[in-house]
């Protein structure tokens, strides 16, 4: 931040702005209830304050949180805030609370702060701004108060989770609040991953007519400059405009950097997964290698009595594709012995999705056996739809340190295969996906002549019940008045309940989605509600 804040002041700029809570991190979750890290975070703005001192005319906006509460075993009361602050030669020469405070998906800053209630209007070489941060912007009050107290530019500190969809979103919503208070704007975004979440980046400035004025590119640091310019009846902002992303393309970007930023800031040296052979762990394994390069990430086969020939030979080749170490062992023997182990208990009983699930989590254990050994973590290769439906084994499957396509559906999976394959962003190799891993229908090959179908309905419906259903919370008979068939739509809606103990013992993973199965998926395991 010192060091940026250097290079846009060498190249002429004096407004620098960050991100929200840009000296902590977003969200900084239950960190926010230590006094010790609130003590940490206002040492941060001192320093920071203190190092640009010389600075002449520089002033600096800084995210952080800002005050403290009262804590007892029974009772908490925020007097804490989600503020910024201005910074200019060595001084704090204002601080502005958050006055809209969002708490809902995966945002939970009642948890942690009180709402502020003031403005803030500063003056940086005869131009008033005012400053909003995130949630302001998206009500009428504060721009409107920022507005009559004389701003001229209005400038919002952003912290918002990335989904799909979301930058229009952002963007004609930002462009309506500078139409409706006839000031220009500009949105400056965190980029980077935080556990599940995603922050693209993608900073931006719109005129007072709403007119897209420059656009950063996406999941992308850097910085990112913005002229404003006298105009007749308001500034003027200009800068160059990043073009727009493709839904896939944006999508391979932020899996991309979930895991990069997971990996690397959580200091796992490397990654490990289970190849199969099928699509799931075949796109975990691009978005690894994207991510990490070819040399922090191994692929290991364990294939089992039902594995076919094919998924031998399509494993090996996509390995050999990226470069990455490969290796096969054999689960043959463990599953003799297990099934040897229980045969007593077993006796006069028919095979089912027991043994199943026996394969699955030896399969589990040889990894976790890997990830302990050397290091690496593992990454997890299940996707939204079986997540959503159970179809999944706990402690097998299931059992790894991150989730990479957990909020990502299964004829999404289909598509970031061929957008994938069609595409080569990192440079890591062109078309790395065999077209017969994408063309084969899925299966967990646990028995013989297995297909996903035969538990699951088509995926195509099973997709367009969830996203109803969990996305945007329509009800059964909502679902079944839109077209779809009421035993299915039950059917889904009973596998999604009976599964949340399973989706509760499920590693953290990669949110795209505007609901995720994580911090924005709150039911209880325990209920008797059905519809």
């Amino acid at each position: 931040m010192i060091a940026a804040a250097r290079t846009a002041y060498g190249q002429g700029a004096r407004l620098v702005l960050t991100p929200e809570l840009s000296i902590c991190g977003y969200p900084a979750e239950d960190l926010l209830l230590r006094p010790a890290f609130i003590a940490a975070c206002d040492d941060a703005v001192k320093t920071v304050a203190r190092e640009l001192a010389g600075l002449k005319g520089l002033h600096v906006v800084v995210g952080h949180p800002h005050g403290t509460g009262i804590k007892g075993k029974s009772v908490q009361v925020q007097m804490r805030y989600n503020a910024a602050s201005v910074l200019s030669e060595g001084k704090v020469i204002e601080t502005y609370a958050k006055r809209e405070l969002p708490n809902y998906q995966v945002f939970d800053e009642y948890r942690y702060f009180t709402r502020g209630q003031g403005t803030c209007v500063f003056q940086v070489e005869d131009v008033n701004v005012g400053l909003l941060i995130c949630e302001d912007a998206w009500f009428e009050e504060p721009a409107q108060l920022a507005r009559v107290s004389g701003a001229q530019l209005l400038v919002v500190p952003n912290a918002s989770p990335m989904h799909v969809g979301k930058v229009s979103e952002r963007i004609a919503q930002m462009g309506a609040r500078a139409r409706a208070v006839g000031l220009p704007l500009i949105y400056a975004h965190l980029v980077g991953g935080q556990d599940e979440v995603i922050f693209d980046g993608g900073s931006f400035a719109v005129n007072a007519d709403g007119a897209l004025a420059a656009r950063a590119p996406a999941f992308c640091e850097d910085l990112f400059y913005v002229e404003a310019t006298p105009g007749p009846t308001s500034f003027q902002l200009s800068g160059p405009i990043a073009p727009d992303l493709a839904d896939e393309e944006e999508l391979w970007h932020a899996l991309v950097l979930g895991v990069r930023d997971y990996i690397g800031k959580n200091g796992f040296p490397s990654v490990l997964l289970g190849l199969s052979g099928g699509i799931d762990s075949a796109l975990v394994l691009a978005i690894a290698v994207d991510a990490l390069g070819a040399g922090k990430v191994r692929a290991v086969m364990m294939p089992s009595p039902y594995t076919a020939d094919i998924s031998w030979i399509d494993a090996r080749e996509m390995s050999q594709r990226l470069g990455v170490r490969y290796d096969e062992i054999s689960i043959k023997p463990e599953f003799e012995a297990f099934k040897a182990s229980l045969a007593k208990e077993f006796a006069g009983l028919p095979e089912d999705t027991t043994e199943e699930n026996i394969q699955a989590r030896i399969r589990g254990v040889l990894l976790m056996a890997l990830s302990n050994k050397f290091g690496g973590i593992v990454l997890t290769t299940g996707n939204k739809s079986e997540m959503a439906t159970g179809y999944c084994t706990l402690y097998g499957d299931m059992a790894g340190g991150f989730a990479v396509i957990k909020d990502v559906l299964k004829t999404v999976v289909f598509k970031l295969a061929r957008w994938r394959n069609a595409n080569d962003p990192y440079g890591t190799g062109a078309n790395p996906i065999p077209e017969r891993i994408i063309t084969r229908p899925p299966s967990a090959e646990l028995r013989p002549d297995q297909v996903d179908q035969d538990s699951l309905p088509p995926y195509e419906v099973l997709d367009a019940i969830l996203q109803r259903y969990m996305e945007n919370d329509q009800g059964i008979e909502e679902i079944v008045a839109a077209g779809f068939d009421r035993a299915t739509v039950e059917r889904v809606a009973r596998l999604i309940r009976i599964n949340e103990y399973k989706r509760r013992q499920a590693p953290v993973g990669i949110r795209v989605s505007h609901r995720s199965f994580g911090k924005d998926w709150r039911y209880p395991i325990t209920g008797k509600f059905r519809a």
